[in-house]
């Protein structure tokens, strides 16, 4: 039997409002700063797609999805593939998305890039969209995807599921909808038809499994079914999130009380919450970001780590049961999965080496005998007075073999607010990303082509230069 609700119902209906903001979005209304803004974010994504194909996961994937799916003209990034939309959107969507080093909007705790981009990539080739139509429904599916998952503060996460493997289904269906040139009662439907696919739980930390990689690929292949099913006429709930048996309340639960549904409507269009989601820096786990920057100042501050005793990471008590516990597997990580949601090994990897790129997440250091010894001397505990969820905040501590204890503390992360990374940043995170995979005149070729792309540019002519 149901349990009455625990939901505060919104005042008006969520699918209905993001489907008319979604509808009535033209390129010209989008400010100058939030058109920047997501080019940051689109060219960051791309690397990443690139850079995957070096690692062990994107070889299993991409041989599953093309024995999966049918041929078409969709641009699979970094390969020869070309794919139906659906099945390349979920091909890049796991290349995006496989390092974890894609971007993250902190309040609503999703990875809102590729929850948008990959079906944004695909249908805009196919539909022989230009880029101002592609970017504009890009800004609609982050602006759905961030609001989804701000309204219900962690929830998702709190429950057992990766909150980019949910909202991913709605933002798609926006985005394809909006490429697909639906109408408003139809972006309606599709977003009711997404929450009967919307899912992605995290057992994948048990043994550090690859599912995670594929969720919001999955979400792309879900949405823009589910767009297309609404175009053909097919009937979805209208009340996909706040009505009975609606997302929030068999998703949540009990915890639906603490949902602001309201949020998601609020301001549409007039506030752009893509404008704090942050580009990593480092290619971890978002919530261990501020103990890694720490764990570094205190590096260059000590300059060797042989004198460490202890060492103790404060991270915001809700990150902990994810990225520290239970505490004896995550001082050894068996894979750089495990390793990218280790705290423990992250920040003694840090005090090691002195940095924290891609080359900490090989199998050579991960059996690096003095990370692992440090790591074994790390200690997690909550963070007091944590700037989290606006921030991913952290803080460090050393105590040393002559009594001394160095802290360092990081209340905004690098790549946040007003510290967010600059074009030359992400550009020069491009390259060393992209490079694993292509040469430097490729690199140099799909800068150019991305970074000079006007509003009418075809998005063809740009899908060209990246397979």
């Amino acid at each position: 039997m149901h349990s009455t609700s625990a939901l505060q119902p919104p005042s008006c209906n969520l699918a209905e409002a993001l489907a008319q903001f979604a509808h009535g979005l033209q390129f010209e209304a989008i400010p100058e700063a939030v058109r920047l803004k997501s080019l940051h974010h689109v060219v960051d994504a791309i690397g990443l797609a690139f850079a995957s194909h070096r690692f062990p996961f994107a070889g299993p994937g991409l041989d599953g999805i093309r024995a999966a799916a049918g041929p078409g003209i969709a641009t699979v990034i970094g390969g020869d593939l070309h794919l139906a939309p659906r099945d390349a959107a979920l091909a890049n969507g796991y290349l995006m998305h496989g390092l974890d080093f894609d971007d993250t909007h902190p309040a609503s705790i999703v990875h809102p890039s590729v929850a948008c981009l990959p079906t944004a990539l695909a249908l805009a080739e196919a539909t022989d969209a230009s880029w101002s139509e592609l970017l504009a429904a890009y800004v609609a599916g982050m602006e759905t995807a961030i609001r989804l998952g701000r309204a219900v503060k962690g929830g998702f996460h709190h429950v057992g599921f990766h909150a980019t493997g949910i909202v991913s289904h709605f933002s798609s269906a926006v985005v394809a909808g909006k490429l697909l040139g639906l109408s408003v009662d139809q972006l309606v439907s599709a977003q009711g038809i997404a929450a009967s696919t919307a899912s992605g739980v995290q057992v994948f930390l048990e043994n550090g499994a690859w599912t995670k990689r594929m969720h919001p690929g999955w979400g792309a292949l879900a949405g823009i079914t589910a767009a297309h099913m609404a175009k053909a006429g097919f009937a979805g709930p209208r009340r996909p999130y706040e009505g009975r048996f609606g997302l929030l309340d068999t998703h949540l639960q009990a915890l639906a009380s603490e949902v602001d549904a309201n949020s998601v409507a609020e301001q549409l269009g007039t506030h752009w919450t893509l404008l704090d989601t942050s580009i990593k820096p480092y290619p971890v786990c978002h919530f261990i970001h501020g103990c890694a920057e720490a764990a570094l100042q205190l590096r260059r501050e000590l300059g060797a780590t042989a004198a460490i005793s202890r060492i103790v990471c404060e991270l915001p008590q809700a990150t902990l049961p994810i990225v520290a516990e239970p505490a004896s597997a995550k001082i050894v990580p068996k894979s750089d999965y495990e390793a990218k949601f280790s705290a423990q090994f992250v920040v003694a990897a840090c005090l090691a080496r002195g940095h924290f790129t891609l080359a900490e997440l090989s199998d050579e250091s991960l059996r690096d005998p003095d990370i692992l010894a440090l790591a074994a001397k790390t200690e997690c505990v909550t963070e007091q007075d944590s700037s989290f969820p606006k921030y991913f905040s952290g803080a460090v501590s050393l105590t040393l073999a002559d009594g001394r204890v160095l802290r360092a503390h990081v209340p905004m992360n690098l790549g946040s607010g007003e510290r967010a990374l600059s074009l030359e940043d992400i550009v020069g995170k491009f390259r060393g990303n992209a490079s694993l995979h292509i040469s430097a005149a490729r690199v140099d070729e799909v800068l150019d082509v991305l970074l000079r792309a006007t509003p009418d540019t075809p998005v063809r002519a740009m899908t060209r230069a990246l397979g």
